[in-house]
């Protein structure tokens, strides 16, 4: 799967992990990729791989892109000090 961005459509067996509908960054990881594997940061906050079957790629113009990219990096920041305070 190449792209930078996937929606959720399904989440049989991960319910608590991914929510339906939702947009995830990929990370890139063409082991996974091979095996029809997707690699995203997850409810948990941490990477893992899920089946590719289970996402929708998406490609954001230009704009978009930025604006999700700030967010999830805001957020991955914010978890990550929630965590440790």
């Amino acid at each position: 799967m190449k792209s930078e961005f996937v929606i959720c459509v399904k989440n049989s067996d991960y319910a608590a992990s991914l929510e339906l509908r939702k947009l995830y960054p990929v990370l890139p990881d063409p082991t996974a990729e091979a095996r029809h594997l997707v690699r995203i940061v997850d409810e948990s906050g941490e990477d893992y791989l899920y089946p590719a079957n289970y996402f929708v790629a998406v490609k954001l113009e230009e704009p978009a892109r930025r604006a999700v990219r700030r967010a999830v990096t805001a957020e991955s920041t914010f978890s990550r000090t929630a965590r440790i305070g």
